[in-house]
């Protein structure tokens, strides 16, 4: 594993065929106006009691650890004030961020100032602008394709999408599939703004889809662009999302990160399609997502204060395991779980 519309359309769900219409007419089997609720177009600010109201599976997925089988910690003291359970080893719980505490987790852009300074102080919390973003990720594009504007064209701190179809190299090494298998992967994430680009993570101004920078944008610009029917544009996207990897320290940035990237699947499967994905549809993509945006201390390669979390689990001396326990994620194409820590040594 290495890292580097108006008219009805054809639908394939369940191995038959439906029309657009009679896909949305049996739309999850769930009551439409909580998946409005629940998805809201050029939302910034994710709703996680939206979430929860529309699914609650949805939501027990994106807070999931799969190294400790747990949930994902705080591992920040900014909610304390919010009482014990919110303490910087303590789970991120559904009932913690939904009902009367919805929405204490919000973006950087919506923070306030003094806590955003805060954060840098603490934590060396600094977002970096979208344009920068672009400009490294444009570089990226720029090896593998070995020519220079293959996304958009960039002059000062603003691009231009490129209107014409991705053109691929001429061998078979650089199809259009092997682009969206390639592995890419952001190290300390926060809300993920190399992968996708709702929104500028410094300004939090909306980004059109049509103009977004993210690694895992231009993966499914690719595939929006190389597939014609709901069934193999949805293997691609989740192949997509499969070759997409960050991790990050702070559960809140964590949580973000991980809600960005499933609100890029339903903007994209909206605008290619004018439909919204079901809820079998979000947990399989929510569980990718899991799994390839993991919290993890990037000095240790473990869960953060995973020492302090094993010195209050252990009950008597007997029960003492001195044993590491190293975050781990998932080969896709192999089909195997490793460590990060052993994908590191083997670079």
């Amino acid at each position: 594993m290495s890292m580097q519309i108006a008219t009805d359309v054809d639908c394939y769900i369940n191995q038959g065929i439906i029309t657009k219409s009679r896909y949305n007419a049996i739309l999850s089997c769930v009551d439409k106006t909580r998946y409005i609720d629940f998805y809201i177009k050029k939302q910034i600010d994710v709703n996680e009691e939206n979430i929860l109201q529309y699914n609650k599976k949805l939501l027990d997925i994106l807070i999931k650890d799969r190294t400790t089988g747990r949930n994902i910690i705080w591992a920040t003291s900014d909610y304390e004030e919010y009482g014990d359970a919110y303490g910087s080893n303590c789970e991120i719980l559904s009932t913690l961020i939904t009902g009367s505490k919805n929405n204490i987790i919000r973006p950087r852009a919506a923070k306030s100032r003094d806590n955003q300074i805060n954060r840098t102080r603490e934590k060396a919390e600094v977002f970096t602008p979208s344009w920068i973003c672009n400009a490294q990720n444009n570089l990226v594009d720029e090896q593998w394709f070995d020519r220079a504007n293959v996304f958009n064209y960039t002059k000062d701190k603003q691009w231009q999408a490129t209107k014409e179809k991705i053109v691929f190299p001429d061998d078979k090494k650089h199809t259009w599939q092997k682009y969206v298998d390639s592995n890419r992967m952001e190290i300390t994430c926060g809300e993920a703004p190399y992968l996708v680009s709702r929104y500028d993570t410094v300004t939090g101004k909306y980004i059109e889809i049509e103009k977004r920078i993210g690694l895992l944008d231009r993966k499914l610009r690719v595939v929006n662009e190389n597939t014609e029917d709901i069934q193999d544009w949805y293997k691609w996207t989740i192949r997509a999302f499969q070759s997409i990897y960050g991790f990050e320290y702070q559960g809140d940035n964590l949580l973000l990160a991980r809600e960005n990237l499933l609100y890029t699947f339903i903007d994209n499967m909206k605008f290619k399609f004018n439909i919204l994905p079901n809820a079998k549809q979000l947990q399989e993509i929510a569980t990718i997502i899991s799994w390839n945006i993991w919290q993890m201390d990037g000095l240790t390669y473990t869960v953060p204060m995973c020492d302090m979390a094993q010195k209050k689990e252990q009950l008597s001396f007997f029960d003492k395991d001195n044993t590491t326990q190293y975050c781990r994620i998932k080969d896709w194409r192999a089909k195997e779980i490793i460590t990060f820590k052993s994908l590191v040594e083997k670079a």
